[in-house]
This record gives structure tokens, sequence and C-alpha cells, in this order.
């Protein structure tokens, strides 16, 4: 059994539900701190729901760049364990992956990076630049007091990170057949339509905001808002939420609330989007109030040093040339990409990731950890 396993089975055994890092912290810190990182805890947020965030460094013996290696320990809630065949906090083998929960998104590449790091470590005593790690609790949750944070930290400090690999799952059928290059950029909104409300047998006397709202909601479902670019996809909407009504079967409501968000890359802007959104629902004669939420800016990272040597480490383990991507959603590089030149994503098998049953390929842990380190050896040895 590899390091990289050991260590990956010993992280799912904590239950680490957002913003908790339930020990998974502590543990990676005596690690790092054991291979000569200075380690620091840089939490935030309220006390009921604090944000547990690890930076540890390592400075080289000569100038060089500054390269991170970037997670969150924190995972989403396993749902009902009758549903799971094993406890999702209990790592468990069967047919050669490795179940439990956050396995896959993305326990068992923190595991690989902190090998990584360490073996590094070990064997290129005098190497260049500075190699860290940054570690959250809080990439599955509102994500405020995370890498958010720290990086406002960071710029704070002055600091200058050249280049990060993001560990998160984005392979598609095998470890190495597709790395994110680039996310695009999330922008929500919660619609609040008002009505009047009444009774049902009197709608003269009312004004229903769901059948005043329902032709606007319908244009926004069908409008093409742009046609994406080389690097992204077309913008996309999609309704997440919808609410109205006191439960009573007899009762026009008198307001209905609507949660929707974007998807967008270069080729649209948040003022655009807001610009079209409000300009719609006022031609559709609404009384309506629109609170908005810009999750984070599109990013991309364009062919540099970085994107060769992961290209270069995959190929060497994997066997493979990954495919560059900026599909799928958010992840903390978003964050990490306002202070970092080079941003790019690369881990485990995602088919599972979010699910009952989330596994990761054991033996997909070991070839994970030695990209990483290859990737830090082609840039700071």
């Amino acid at each position: 059994m590899s390091d990289a396993l050991r260590l990956a089975e010993a992280l799912i055994a904590c239950p680490s539900v957002t913003p908790s890092d339930a020990g998974t912290h502590a543990l990676l810190a005596a690690r790092l701190a054991a291979a000569g990182f200075r380690v620091e805890h840089l939490d935030a947020g309220p006390a009921e729901a604090r944000v547990s965030n690890l930076w540890a460094l390592r400075d080289g013996a000569r100038p060089g760049p500054t390269v991170v290696l970037l997670g969150h320990t924190d995972v989403v809630p396993p749902g009902p364990l009758e549903a799971w065949a094993s406890h999702p906090f209990v790592p468990t083998h069967r047919d050669g992956r490795l179940h439990g929960r956050g396995a896959a998104d993305m326990k068992g590449a923190v595991a690989a990076m902190t090998v990584a790091a360490e073996r590094f470590a070990a064997a290129h005593q005098g190497h260049a630049g500075r190699v860290a790690l940054l570690f959250t609790s809080d990439e599955e949750g509102p994500a405020r007091h995370g890498v958010r944070h720290v990086v406002e930290v960071l710029r704070q400090r002055g600091e200058r990170i050249d280049a990060c690999v993001v560990g998160e799952p984005t392979s598609v059928e095998r470890l190495g057949d597709m790395v994110k290059n680039g996310r695009r950029g999330s922008l929500s909104a919660r619609l609040r339509v008002q009505g009047v409300q009444g009774h049902v047998a009197y709608p003269q006397l009312a004004r229903n905001p769901v059948h005043l709202a329902a032709p606007a909601l319908a244009e926004l479902a069908t409008v093409r808002w742009d046609d994406g670019d080389a690097h992204f996809p077309p913008t996309t909407f999609q309704v997440s939420n919808v609410h109205a009504g006191t439960g009573a079967l007899n009762v026009i409501p008198g307001e209905l609330v609507v949660d929707f968000n974007f998807r967008f890359g270069s080729a649209s802007t948040p003022a655009a989007l807001r610009s079209r959104v409000e300009e719609l629902l006022l031609r559709h004669g609404l009384h309506f109030t629109l609170e908005w939420t810009l999750g984070g800016e599109p990013f991309l990272t364009p062919p540099g040093p970085l994107g060769d040597a992961l290209a270069a480490a995959i190929e060497a383990e994997c066997g493979l040339r990954p495919e560059l991507s900026t599909t799928g959603g958010t992840s903390d590089g978003r964050f990490m990409a306002a202070i970092c030149r080079e941003v790019m994503e690369f881990g485990a098998v995602n088919a599972s990731i979010h699910q009952v049953d989330e596994w990761i390929d054991a033996a997909a842990l070991e070839p994970l950890a030695r990209v990483y380190q290859r990737v830090l050896g082609s840039l700071l040895a």
C-alpha cells in the first residue's frame, strides 16, 4: 500500500463536512512540518462556522518561482447512511476502488499532493524558489472564508505566486485524460416578483406573481446569451429554486422567489448579463427586486511553463496526453487566479463525485502523487 493511499484513508476517516476540517489539517500540518515546511493556520469566519485554512511553505536555496499545490479537505454531506454500501467515513476497498465521502473530491488528491511535497523536499534539499501547499475546509460551501480569504492575506503580504495546481477531480475516463486550464465564471441571483395575495376563487381581487412571471421565466430559459469563444462554451442559464405560496391550496401567493445561475466565459460580462435580465423583466411589466451574487470571474491559463510541466508529467506517469478543457463547475482556482499567473487543475476521475458510494481507483493514487512530484521537479529542481 502506497503512502498516498494510506494518507487518503486517514483523511476519509475524518468526517469533514463543510466547514469542519475534522482533524485533517492537524494531520497534514504535522507531516508537512516534519518535511521542513513552515506551517500557518489562517483560519477565518464566525465562531460557529469557523473555516480552517492551512498554509505550508518551504523556501528553496536558490531564487526561483513560487509553486502552490491547492486543495480542499471539506466534503459535501453524505446523505442517508443507509444508501451507502459502507459507511461514508470508513475507508473501504471493493474491487480495486477506495470508497468513502471525499475519496475523489478531493481527499485523494490532497493525500497525493502532500506525499509529493514530502518526497520532493527530501530529494531536492537545495531546490530553487518556493513550494507551498494550501488546504481549506470551505470549498464545498459558501467559499467566503477559505481560499478567498487566504488570497487576500497573501495579497496584503505582497506574495507573488507563479504557478498553482488545483487537485480537483478533472479526469473523465482514466487518470490523466483531462486537465482544466480555466473555468467559467458564476453569477447567481435571487428574483422576487411581487403580486397581491388573495383567495383563489376571486382572482380578480389578486395578482398572481407565478402567472405574471411565467412568460418572463420561459423567455429567460430560451435566450441565447452568447456564442462562447475558442476557450469557453456559450453561457448557460439555469433556475435552481422556485418558491411561492403559504402552503394552503386556496390562497393566491403574494410573492414569487426564484433563484437562478449563469455560468459564463469571456464572451459575456456580469454587468451585461445583469443588464439583459433586468431589461427583460421590465419589458414583461413585472414588479420585482434582484439580489445578485458574483461567485467568481472566469479565468484562463494560456500555454506556459506550468502547462508544459503538467502535460509532460501526465504523459510520463499515465501514458497519455491530456485534453485541455474549461468545462464543469467553479473551483478555488478562481480565487488563486487573482494573484497567480498560471492556474491549472488536475486530479482523479470524477465519475462518482458527490454521489453515494463515492470512490477513487486505489491504484491511481501513486501515479497521481508522482505527477505532482514531477511538476514540482520540473519547475523548481
